[in-house]
């Protein structure tokens, strides 16, 4: 439940030396470079560009063609023992060698890239025989080469196709100076031959008829069609031929993968120019690093130079160091909820530890089923340790998820369901849809009340952090008005919403919790303008007390956990009822005996509890997540941090061995 300290990092060097000294801040993985401090007589380090983004944009564009062909070639194929890694494991050393192989890379890009080519040609003479083919089907009937129908001095012949509808239309007008006849029908087309007299409008005639004359002039149809098809042929073997070749360069992937995580590594190198300062001789660095990996990154230097001073400072004041938590394996997986907010500042205490008991508290309430709760702790926990060592957003979800079963699986108990149905428990908290309790004296959903407990449980939670945030900064009196204070406010609106459900009979809490609320409340009012003049002081007395109705919505909105809560509830219940336990006196499908209802009732379970789980975590996760955002950080959160990123910390396809 810690931000790591974070000492910034003074070093200057002479400039041959810059690239060894990178490349060993980029092995500890310890070290972000910032932007150095303008110096007078330095200046911004010059570096292209240019050249390394070409080479990756190439690169990348051959491994994108290797990967695709080759991944639906194992796919075409139905190829089940080749797999394609998505991350290879190396270390430091294995990492940086994969910059001495530029010329084997490059061969094999030259090579990728001219099957690439030769596959466009491929096509482009698989489409363009493919066109042939069709044209001609229809004039694979003419033996005779095209070029022997010339027309005479007297007589005009005419060779190409029409509709078929058309050609029978137009043979029921006979005309003596007109004759045509149909050669060959295909799809519709017919293939006609027209002969008629130079003084007759013949073409006038074909033309109505929707006559498209024949495109050759060379050759016999027969052999222009079997020519297509036989083009047609080669091209697919040859495509088939060029798919095989580019399948057995499947083993170029790992190392072009490597090795554009290496050039985009040079690429950061090369991109930090606009933060470094460089006189005549020597260039200044300025990076931030966690105070227990002084003693690592020094000694990395020290490995790689000797021409080289630096120094380990505490950030000034106004400096905001990057943000880079400490926490265990369980809660580093809600550092991803609250990132997706905001990361913390560094300069405030880490809340994912006290958000995860919480954010777990109310996903487990929500979900308070056994059977659900015991699908996510297995389905996530193992979800979480195949992939925790990759890492990734995946892996945090589904660890967030596990540790969610294991709360959904104890208010489950409590609520006495298991796939909604009853465990037979002899103690358990009133029923989601039917148990009321009186509310001063209105019936309302007892576990209505209960979710509305939770919520000022959670507040008080978010006060108390408020004082600790505080008290940390040596803010005593901020952290007990603006922390302490409401604190004990939200302990006594528990006590007394406690109080006043007729069913505890506990009256004496409510009155307690009264006089807490009331007296923390003329308190806040009190000290509320402390820091203002007299009229100021006033107003923002005024302003306290009116911030009991912002409390007040703040409680409601945790009515939300009920509402899903007993949504999900119904509807389980409803599905094990048809299935299982049965409805209005009925008996249950599994049970009935029938083998037909038997199915039947086992598909409505399936489906049923599955559409109902996937519904109810979705839901779940987003309300789980907008009560953290809002209520809780709401009441000491300041966010506006950012993550820290180490040098070469950031990579596609590798991961390197600490």
């Amino acid at each position: 439940m810690a931000i790591a300290e974070m000492s910034k990092l003074n070093l200057v060097a002479v400039s041959s030396e810059r690239d060894k000294i990178l490349n060993a801040l980029q092995r500890t993985r310890a070290a972000e470079i910032k932007t150095h401090t303008v110096l007078e007589n330095t200046q911004v380090c010059s570096s292209s560009l240019s050249e390394l983004e070409e080479r990756i944009r190439v690169l990348e564009g051959a491994l994108d063609y290797l990967v695709t062909g080759v991944s639906g070639y194992i796919s075409d194929n139905k190829i089940k023992d080749i797999k394609i890694e998505s991350e290879y494991s190396l270390t430091y050393s294995e990492f940086l060698e994969a910059g001495e192989k530029r010329e084997q890379i490059e061969e094999y890009i030259s090579r990728i890239t001219s099957l690439e080519e030769q596959k466009k040609e491929l096509e482009a003479t698989l489409l363009k025989s493919r066109r042939l083919s069709k044209t001609a089907s229809i004039y694979r009937v003419i033996k005779q080469p095209f070029s022997v129908l010339e027309n005479t001095t007297r007589v005009v012949y005419r060779l190409g196709t029409m509709p078929a509808q058309a050609f029978e239309e137009l043979g029921k007008e006979q005309e003596p100076l007109f004759y045509i006849s149909k050669l060959n029908t295909e799809d519709n087309e017919a293939l006609v031959f027209a002969a008629f007299h130079k003084s007759f409008a013949g073409d006038k005639i074909l033309q109505g008829a929707s006559f498209n004359a024949c495109p050759f002039k060379e050759g016999t149809g027969e052999s222009i069609y079997n020519g297509a098809v036989a083009e047609i042929e080669r091209a697919t073997d040859d495509l088939r031929d060029n798919a095989d070749k580019l399948f057995e360069m499947r083993e170029f992937i790992k190392p072009l993968r490597i090795y554009c995580d290496y050039l985009k590594f040079e690429l950061e190198k090369a991109s930090l120019s606009d933060k470094l300062r460089a006189t005549q001789e020597t260039f200044l660095l300025e990076a931030y690093v966690p105070k227990e990996s002084e003693q690592e990154v020094g000694e990395a230097i020290d490995g790689v130079t000797n021409a080289a001073y630096y120094e380990f400072t505490k950030p000034a004041e106004d400096e905001i160091p990057p943000t880079l938590y400490r926490n265990n394996a369980v809660v580093s997986n809600f550092e991803t909820i609250t990132d997706m907010y905001s990361p913390p500042s560094s300069k405030e205490f880490d809340p994912n530890t006290i958000m995860a008991f919480f954010y777990s508290l109310f996903l487990g309430f929500i979900m308070a089923d056994v059977g659900y709760g015991l699908i996510m702790l297995l389905g996530g926990g193992a979800i979480w340790l195949k992939m925790r060592a990759k890492g990734g957003g995946l892996a945090r979800l589904s660890g967030v998820f596990a540790v969610s079963g294991i709360f959904a699986i104890v208010w489950g108990v409590l609520f006495d369901s298991v796939f909604g149905m009853s465990l037979g428990m002899p103690f358990k908290l009133p029923d989601a849809q039917n148990d009321m309790w009186a509310f001063v004296g209105i019936k309302v959903p007892a576990v209505l009340v209960i979710s509305m407990e939770l919520g000022v449980f959670q507040l008080f939670a978010g006060y108390i952090c408020k004082a600790v945030q505080c008290f940390r900064r040596g803010e005593i009196v901020d952290g007990i008005c603006e922390g302490v204070v409401w604190a004990v406010f939200s302990l006594g609106a528990g006590f007394a919403i406690a109080g006043f459900v007729d069913e505890l009979n506990f009256i004496e809490l409510a009155y307690a919790g009264g006089i807490l609320a009331g007296a923390s409340l003329v308190m806040a009012m009190l000290t509320a303008g402390r820091k203002e003049k007299f009229f100021g002081k006033f107003t923002k007395g005024f302003g306290a007390a009116y911030g009991i109705i912002n409390y007040a919505s703040d409680i409601l909105s945790y009515a939300r956990l009920y509402g899903l809560m007993l949504s999900g509830a119904v509807i389980a219940k409803i599905v094990s009822g048809y299935a299982v336990t049965g409805m209005n006196g009925s008996v249950g499908f599994v049970v009935s005996g029938n083998p037909l209802l038997i199915v039947l009732g086992v598909l409505i379970l399936i489906v049923g509890h599955a559409f109902n789980f996937a519904i109810g975590l979705l839901g779940a996760y987003i309300h789980d997540a907008r009560l953290q955002y809002v209520e809780f950080y709401g009441k000491f959160f300041e966010g506006d941090g950012e993550l820290f990123a180490p040098l070469g910390s950031k990579h596609n396809y590798v991961r390197l061995k600490k």
